[in-house]
């Protein structure tokens, strides 16, 4: 197995796979990267077993194999090679040691990789191909078209809300439901709710639900990097499968139900308060510093004219910020986690935020004005 590769041709898509690795692995070989070569192509496996990356990279006059390498070891050295190297790379079988020939894959020793660019020469431990795990996946019967631009969009509105180690742990996902030409995003710690809705520009024909893990959703935001390209996804009840350019994301699906947040909307609200979003955000970043540091909690006492967010903690600081409002209704008082009224109001996109209370004070729907497709929820606290 031998081949030549330009160093910027290799660097991003190993990178890419990298990230999915864990440092820690049960299985020594899980820490390595597949690299294979067939049919004029380079393809680079990475897999913890829960998520896997598969890149792919044409290659000219190359030796065909495969093997498996140290993956922060391999990335370190491609990453430190000046820019443009060109960076040779071949498989010893027979490794030379004091005069005497060591037998790689059968015998005593281990088979090593040689990689060489300019006066650099590096040479690395490897694990046979044979031994990688393959990555299971059923057949996955659905699939759709979109473009990555408002994937990561709907993407970046939600995935903040997503628990983290949660005993309940379809939270530790993003549920991504299907229905028909309808798109729907929704991610919940369980102290708040995000959720975003757009059109498909194909309808599909098919509904469902699925739970895309938090790990895998994290990944596969980083890699939507290039808003024009479009997504092919693929899915069925325990996989998904999107193809990215000349990448192949894949992931298992949290095998569970997600609850069903529908009521949330079927309660009576007051009426709706509208306030300049940056005034709103400015005010919670100054009022949070003299916040409880663990809860981070702010009272709102709100009326007609005027939202007066307040705080104070165990060393007795207190801080203060008075905001005009447009607001009808009786005068009220609740309290939330400033960092979750901050991360829903930086999500906005119009210049106005729209804060509407649930009459028996259970929640707080933040949005805009217009009709949009993102709702945030945030449940008050107890202060």
């Amino acid at each position: 197995m031998k081949f030549i590769i330009n160093r910027e041709e290799i660097l991003t898509p190993l990178q890419q796979i990298v990230s999915v690795i864990e440092k820690r692995q049960t299985m020594p070989i899980l820490s390595n990267v597949l690299i294979v070569i067939e049919d004029d192509q380079l393809v680079l496996t990475g897999t913890d077993l829960e998520i896997q990356i598969i890149a792919k990279i044409n290659i000219a006059a190359a030796t065909p194999g495969s093997i498996t390498v140290p993956a922060r070891k391999f990335l370190d050295i491609c990453r430190l090679l000046p820019s443009g190297a060109e960076i040779k790379f071949e498989l010893v079988d027979d490794i030379a040691r004091d005069g005497e020939y060591a037998t790689s894959q059968s015998g005593t020793g281990a088979a090593k990789v040689k990689i060489a660019s300019s006066r650099s020469r590096f040479s690395l431990s490897c694990l046979p191909a044979d031994n990688y795990p393959e990555f299971a996946e059923s057949e996955l019967e659905n699939h759709l078209f979109i473009n990555a631009g408002k994937f990561k969009k709907a993407l970046d509105k939600t995935v903040f809300c997503m628990a983290n180690q949660d005993v309940r742990y379809y939270l530790n996902g993003l549920l991504f439901n299907v229905s028909n030409s309808k798109l729907k995003l929704v991610a919940s710690d369980g102290h708040r709710l995000s959720i975003y809705e757009d059109n498909l520009d194909q309808a599909t024909g098919f509904e469902a639900r699925i739970i895309l893990p938090r790990k895998g959703v994290i990944e596969l935001n980083r890699l939507l990097d290039d808003p024009e390209v479009e997504l092919k996804i693929e899915f069925s009840g325990n996989n998904i499968r999107i193809f990215i350019k000349n990448l192949i994301f894949s992931a298992k699906l949290v095998d569970s139900k997600y609850p069903d947040f529908g009521k949330v909307f079927q309660q009576e609200f007051f009426n709706q308060i509208h306030i300049q979003k940056q005034l709103l955000k400015e005010a919670l970043t100054r009022v949070a510093i003299l916040s409880n540091e663990k809860f981070k909690g702010v009272t709102f006492d709100i009326s007609p004219e005027s939202l007066k967010i307040s705080t104070h903690n165990p060393e007795h600081d207190e801080a203060e910020e008075e905001l005009a409002i447009e607001y009808i209704g009786e005068p009220l008082t609740i309290a939330f986690n400033a960092q979750y009224l901050l991360d829903a109001v930086s999500n906005l996109d119009s210049e106005l935020a729209v804060l509407t209370i649930a009459s028996n004070a259970s929640s707080c729907f933040i949005d805009e004005p217009n009709d949009c497709g993102y709702k945030f929820i945030v449940m008050p606290m107890r202060l």
